[in-house]
């Protein structure tokens, strides 16, 4: 998609602070971070949220959830939140399937 913030991302056309890179997904520090550790990971492929994951692409998420665990592990992120916003009430602002990655400090509900 070409006006898609997090597909130019991907695309390597704004730069970031990566995290991990494979043929599927895309990792990178948030640039507003909400805990010590605050990263996305993103499919490469655009997804506009969880709401549009079918059979098709849900072994991009599965895949995105294996990273996630790899890297939490390389990490060491004993304890993390793994959180994805779906919808605009809900508070998502980019509308490319994204997991937020947060950990380094003690969760409240609601997160914030």
């Amino acid at each position: 998609m070409s006006n898609c913030l997090f597909c130019k991302i991907a695309a390597g056309e704004i730069p970031s602070n990566t995290v991990y890179e494979d043929e599927v997904c895309y990792a990178f520090h948030d640039i507003a971070p909400q805990a010590p550790t605050h990263f996305l990971v993103i499919p490469k492929a655009h997804i506009g949220s969880v709401s549009e994951v079918t059979a098709d692409n849900s072994g991009t998420v599965a895949h995105i959830f294996e990273v996630i665990a790899k890297l939490a592990k390389e990490q060491n992120l004993e304890s993390y939140r793994v959180v994805s916003n779906i919808g605009e009430q809900a508070g998502q602002s980019v509308f490319h399937l994204h997991f937020h990655v947060l950990s380094g400090r003690d969760m409240t509900w609601p997160p914030g």
